[in-house]
């Protein structure tokens, strides 16, 4: 599969030392995007792993998990940057490598007892995913799996997720690279 071709490797970005893996190449290119929807909703049309609803992080996993959404018949629920949300929210504050942030998802996005596909572009510490899990948990939702384009496993992020009892998809891998 053609994927990791079209994915642009920007060197020490954003510090030295760190190869940015730049997937808005793989998107631009209409057969990329169409192969990495296509390759996601079959992963997903088996029916193997259960869910009711479809969450992107933002902001990639909001172009990713709105074509999914559509292909798959689900509903799509957009997990923001602070202060982006208009209505009654739910805030998750994580760490990051200089300090903290905070995501946000409207309270009455995710109902009790609802099976989740949580989707983002790429996998690098987890720290987005398991705060955007937590916030899907505060609101009664569970996370059936959880799906990237690249997992970055020398980062660490798929194994700190696993620890915590996620099952993780990823269509691609850089892995000592």
């Amino acid at each position: 599969m053609p994927i990791k071709s079209r994915i642009r490797t920007i060197p020490d970005y954003p510090k030295k030392g760190i190869m940015f893996r730049d997937i808005t190449t793989l998107i631009k290119d209409p057969v990329g995007f169409r192969i990495v929807i296509d390759n996601l909703a079959q992963h997903y049309i088996t029916g193997e792993v259960g869910f009711d609803l479809i969450v992107g992080i933002e902001s990639r996993g909001f172009i990713l998990g709105g074509a999914l959404a559509y292909v798959l018949g689900k509903g799509f629920v957009p997990i923001r940057k602070k202060g982006k949300l208009p209505a009654e929210k739910e805030v998750q504050e994580y760490e990051l490598e200089y300090g903290t942030d905070s995501i946000e998802i409207h309270k009455d996005a995710i109902k009790k007892d609802t099976r989740v596909l949580l989707v983002d572009d790429l996998l690098a510490t987890g720290g987005t995913a398991l705060a955007s899990a937590s916030l899907i948990e505060k609101l009664g939702g569970k996370v059936a799996e959880m799906c990237f384009i690249v997992d970055l496993p020398d980062v660490g992020g798929r194994k700190r997720l696993e620890a915590k009892g996620y099952k993780i998809f990823a269509l691609t891998g850089f892995e000592g690279e």
